[in-house]
C-alpha cells in the first residue's frame, strides 16, 4: 500500500523521532511511505480560536496536497480529527466541501490504521518497561481510539502497561487553551501528572506528542523521575 504520512508541525520542529518511528514502522510492514514535505500546519489553532477564513488558508493547501493519496497515516489524535471530522465543518458550504469529505474517508490515525486498516496488533517490538497510557481527548472523543494503541501495547515484548485513574482525562494542554488559561492548564496537567506517577510507570505514552510536551514540562519541573513517549517511539523499538 502507499501511504501518505501527515507529520503535525510539533513533531517536525520537535519531536522528529515521532515520524521516523512511524516510517519504520510502516515500511516493515512492507508499505510504501510518501511525505510531502509542503504540507505543514493543519490549521487547528486559528480553527480553535474562531478564525475560520485563517483557518481555510492554511487547510487548503493540505486538502489540495493529500487529494491524490491513496490513504492518509497522522502521527497526532488532534491532528487527526482536524482533517478526518473537523475539515467537513471547516469547508461546509465551500468549493472544498467534497474533496474536504473525500478526505476525510481515507484519513486515520497511526494506531487505528494498523489495527483497524491492517489488522495489526504485533509488530515485533520489545520495550521491557512499566507505561501508562494517556488518552488525548481528540484521539479519545473524536477518533474513537481507545482500544488501538492498548492492543498495540500488550503486545511488545516485556512491557508491562498499567492503567492510571485519570487515563481519560484531559491534561490541560488544549493547543492555544493552555497560552490563554496558564493557571487552569497547569492544574489540569498537574492531576495527570500524579495519576500517571502513582502506577509507578518509567513511561507514560499517548498518540499526541502535544499532550506528552505539557506533562513532561510539568514533571520536569516537579522533579519526577517518570518520563513521556509517543507510542510509536515505543512500537519502533526492538
Amino acid at each position: 500500500m502507499k501511504i501518505a504520512l501527515f507529520i503535525p508541525c510539533f513533531i517536525d520542529a520537535v519531536y522528529p523521532r515521532v515520524g521516523i518511528s512511524m516510517v519504520q514502522i510502516l515500511e516493515k510492514l512492507g508499505h510504501q511511505v510518501e511525505f510531502a514535505e509542503a504540507l505543514t500546519c493543519c490549521g487547528q489553532p486559528p480553527y480553535n480560536s474562531g478564525y475560520w477564513p485563517e483557518a481555510r488558508k492554511v487547510a487548503r493547501r493540505v486538502v489540495a496536497g493529500l487529494a491524490e493519496a491513496e490513504v492518509v497515516v497522522i502521527g497526532s489524535g488532534s491532528c487527526g480529527a482536524m482533517l478526518k471530522v473537523c475539515y467537513g465543518e471547516l469547508f461546509a458550504g465551500e468549493p472544498e466541501e467534497a474533496a474536504a469529505r473525500a478526505l476525510a474517508a481515507k484519513c486515520y490515525e497511526f494506531s487505528d490504521f494498523l489495527v483497524n486498516r491492517l489488522g495489526v496488533v504485533d509488530v515485533g517490538a520489545a520495550f521491557p518497561h512499566r507505561v501508562t497510557f494517556h488518552d488525548g481527548c481528540h484521539g479519545l472523543r473524536e477518533m474513537n481510539g481507545k482500544a488501538p494503541p492498548r492492543e498495540l501495547l500488550q503486545q511488545v515484548r516485556g512491557l508491562e502497561l498499567v492503567e492510571m485513574g485519570e487515563a481519560e482525562t484531559c491534561c490541560g494542554f488544549g493547543g492555544t487553551f493552555a497560552t490563554k488559561y496558564p493557571a487552569i492548564s497547569t492544574a489540569m496537567g498537574e492531576v495527570k501528572c500524579a495519576s500517571a506517577a502513582a502506577t509507578g510507570a518509567d513511561f507514560m505514552v499517548s498518540n499526541d506528542s502535544s499532550c506528552l510536551m505539557h506533562l513532561q514540562g510539568l514533571l520536569d519541573r516537579q522533579g519526577r523521575p517518570l518520563k513521556t513517549l509517543h507510542l510509536a517511539e515505543i512500537l519502533a523499538c526492538s
